[in-house]
């Protein structure tokens, strides 16, 4: 290790420190990676003016502020380079202070930092603010990577053919449109929830990926409104989401108090109602989840009443009955409630009316040819 001068302390805290400290807590960004780069602004404004040496350090005192730059040196008895090397009887003259060293140690001498020059002291400026943009970024960075998968409130911003900007708090997030809601549409300054996606890292700093069709949305949503789900009391099993038309979600709970449908719709149907506002009155089924799936797929097809749930095999495929006024209802407008059923559930559904089930058993049964028993008196 290289033994390193002792220099002069000085006891002020200087405009230095307050400053760090004032910016650490604006910018919310760790002081000590400040001071590392801090430090490393020096050590290439050192290298600028005096050429690039290998062998420079720098610190800056976390009290003080004082800053030193250091020549690591390694001690002969006659300098050949003066960069990299320095003589015996220079450091017993200059360094009375250390002792315990000999030929081939490596010492570290302070450099005159007041003879940096204005280039130098311009280039550790540059070096300090960009280190200080880019310690901010990785803050930015590091706090929103940890909001992914959750929900946020935005401000519209800018508003581009393909894309919304939007105000996140410390840093914007891109809202493209295909993660807007179909016949949504926003204006700046309106106020949304939104869904992390994902955050990626860019050259101009922490890119924000937000949504407003991801199922995620919904979820969060419910999170925020029911206590029961936050407390873990009542489970979301499964959503099922077309954005901006129709959601359904199955819940369930352990606890037999607790009516996990009735703790997400609300007193007077008011917690569904706020996710509904939210989602600018797109539907939302709220079913109980069963782990029986006949009884299962009867509630997905809700507000379908059903009359029988046929399971013929071990393949994942429900024959489902419907009474003849229920079976446009079953199947939805463009077979959206039967597809988002099937989509909840993770079966294929297969629906028919009671009068068509009906219709096909006939067919089946005349279709089938009529067996006789053989008279054993026959021929007798």
């Amino acid at each position: 290790m290289a033994k390193k001068s002792k220099n002069q302390p000085v006891n002020e805290t200087s405009e230095l420190i307050l400053a760090i400290d004032e910016l650490c807590k604006a910018k919310n960004i760790s002081r000590e990676v400040l001071f590392t780069k801090i430090e490393a602004a020096m050590v290439s404004a050192y290298k600028k003016e005096y050429g690039k040496q290998d062998n420079v350090t720098a610190t800056v005192n976390r009290t003080t502020g004082a800053i030193e730059v250091f020549a690591r040196k390694t001690i002969v008895s006659e300098v050949s380079e003066p960069a990299v090397e320095i003589s015996i009887e220079e450091v017993r003259n200059r360094f009375p202070e250390l002792t315990d060293y000999d030929l081939g140690d490596l010492i570290e001498v302070p450099a005159n930092i007041d003879s940096f020059g204005r280039i130098a002291a311009q280039s550790a400026k540059q070096v300090i603010v960009q280190s200080i943009r880019e310690a901010e970024r990785g803050s930015v960075y590091e706090e929103y990577s940890e909001k992914e998968n959750e929900i946020l409130t935005a401000i519209v911003k800018i508003i581009e053919p393909d894309r919304a900007y939007v105000e996140l708090g410390r840093t914007e997030g891109v809202l493209e449109v295909n993660q807007l809601m179909p016949g949504e549409t926003v204006r700046v300054g309106d106020r949304l929830k939104v869904y992390v996606l994902e955050v990626n890292k860019s050259a101009k700093g922490p890119q924000v990926m937000v949504s407003r069709t991801h199922t995620g949305l919904v979820k969060r949503l419910f999170e925020v409104e029911v206590p029961e789900i936050r407390s873990g009391e009542v489970l979301i099993k499964s959503i099922a989401r077309e954005a901006g038309s129709r959601t359904k979600m199955a819940v369930f709970s352990s606890n037999r108090d607790i009516d996990p449908v009735g703790a997400c719709v609300g007193p007077r149907g008011m917690r569904v109602e706020n996710v509904t506002n939210e989602l600018k009155t797109e539907k939302i089924d709220i079913i109980k989840w069963s782990s029986d799936p006949q009884e299962y797929i009867a509630a997905a097809l809700s507000p379908a009443r059903v009359n029988e749930v046929y399971i013929p095999g071990k393949e994942k495929i429900a024959y489902v009955t419907v009474p003849d006024n229920q079976l446009s209802l079953a199947i939805g407008k463009e077979g959206q409630n039967v597809r988002l059923a099937a989509k909840l559930t993770g079966w294929k559904i297969d629906i028919k009316s009671a009068s068509q089930a009906q219709q096909e058993a006939e067919m089946i049964s005349q279709s089938q040819p009529e067996t006789y028993e053989e008279d054993e008196n026959a021929g007798n």
